[in-house]
């Protein structure tokens, strides 16, 4: 686990609310220059704590506004299964997170589609292109809370 000081911490928690703000107002909020907030930045991308950094797109305004969340039962407990499952949901962009689950189903997937008809397009495409034990789709009625910045 990386150790951050106070300072990183702040710069963290302010990058992942607003990563396009300009050094100098990060810097003054911070406490720091602008050259050694960049310095900080740059530290934290090479130590691997920040990944990326990327715009946040409104799903409904660009005609993805049902949220789904996919169960999947494996048809097989085999390596070559996983890779097959592996490389079939990497290559669908509706796609945005798969997990491995404990308890009776075995992978959770998370899709954003435009409607129920787009889902079923999603689901034929990945029944071709693996075969399942068990599918099912439970659908987001409301977004309660939405977003990926860590507590920190």
């Amino acid at each position: 686990m990386a150790t951050l000081d106070e300072t990183d911490r702040r710069i963290l928690a302010r990058l992942q609310q607003r990563c396009d703000e300009p050094l100098e107002e990060l810097g003054t909020l911070i406490g720091l220059s602008r050259n050694a907030v960049w310095r900080r930045i740059k530290a934290l991308e090479e130590r691997g704590i920040v990944t990326g950094r990327v715009a946040v797109v409104d799903p409904a305004a660009v005609g993805l506004g049902l949220m789904v969340f996919i169960q999947v039962r494996a048809a097989h407990h085999s390596a070559d299964w996983l890779d097959q499952f592996r490389r079939a949901v990497r290559a669908m962009p509706e796609i945005l997170g798969v997990y491995r689950m404990t308890g009776d189903l075995d992978y959770l997937i998370r899709a954003r589609v435009a409607d129920v008809a787009d889902y079923d397009r999603l689901y034929q495409r990945l029944i071709d292109r693996v075969e399942m034990g068990d599918v099912s789709a439970s659908f987001v009625m409301e977004e309660l809370k939405e977003g990926q910045a860590l507590p920190l």
